[in-house]
């Protein structure tokens, strides 16, 4: 995906190169998964940004998000009629779901979980500490269609009323926080509900965060014509 964002590919063609790989991508995951979707949207969500790295001028969390996003309003001409769990959801519920998280460029990374992560990290916490309590603040304000699809709108209430009392209480750095952590774990557990979105955006998260901590990191790009 990389290679391909970094070459001269409109982005329109570029978005229709990115959703084929994409989808063999996806296949290879079913094969060994025995079929389970595992983590289709982190393929979409990490994919994209990816690909908005290779073309970003700058090592920026804002730059590589808003290049992923111009990518992602564009339209898959080869898109299967196969209407997805996320997207049965976003219809049925109103909300927007992966796709436009992508086309918003992506806020609840940048301006929900990128900060949460930074200032527990600045506040001395563990790295685990400051991942979860990242995890936590976007599960507070997310419309996750995991826990939709897999709870409805209670699961969905259970989860953004738990994160918020773990922040509200001090984090999973604190004893208090941990607490109502577990209490939460165990109230989705009732519900068979986990936050797989919010989960992937965790992941795109500390993806933008290495991006831009880490100045060995380098793609050969192509010359090419924006």
């Amino acid at each position: 995906m990389a290679h391909a964002a970094a070459s001269s590919l409109p982005k329109r063609h570029l978005r229709e190169t990115l959703g084929r790989i994409g989808r063999e991508t996806e296949q290879t995951m079913l094969a060994v998964t025995d079929g389970s979707n595992a983590h289709r949207g982190a393929i979409w969500v990490i994919g994209l940004l990816v690909a908005g790295t290779a073309r970003a001028r700058e090592r920026s969390a804002d730059v590589i998000a808003a290049e992923a996003a111009a990518i992602a309003r564009h339209r898959d001409r080869f898109v299967p009629a196969v209407v997805s769990n996320g997207q049965h959801v976003s219809r049925r519920y109103g909300v927007r779901g992966a796709r436009g998280e992508a086309e918003d460029g992506f806020p609840h990374v940048v301006s929900v979980a990128l900060p949460a992560l930074r200032a527990a990290r600045g506040e001395g916490r563990s790295e685990d500490a400051a991942r979860l309590d990242a995890l936590l603040s976007i599960m507070a304000l997310l419309d996750d269609t995991c826990l939709l699809h897999r709870g409805g709108i209670e699961a969905l209430s259970v989860a953004k009323r738990g994160a918020s009392e773990v922040m509200a209480a001090g984090g999973s750095g604190t004893s208090a926080g941990l607490r109502r952590l577990a209490a939460l774990d165990a109230d989705l557990l009732t519900h068979n509900a986990s936050p797989g979105g919010a989960a992937d955006l965790l992941a795109a998260a500390l993806f933008l965060d290495h991006i831009e901590r880490d100045d060995r990191l380098s793609i050969p790009v192509q010359p090419r014509s924006r």
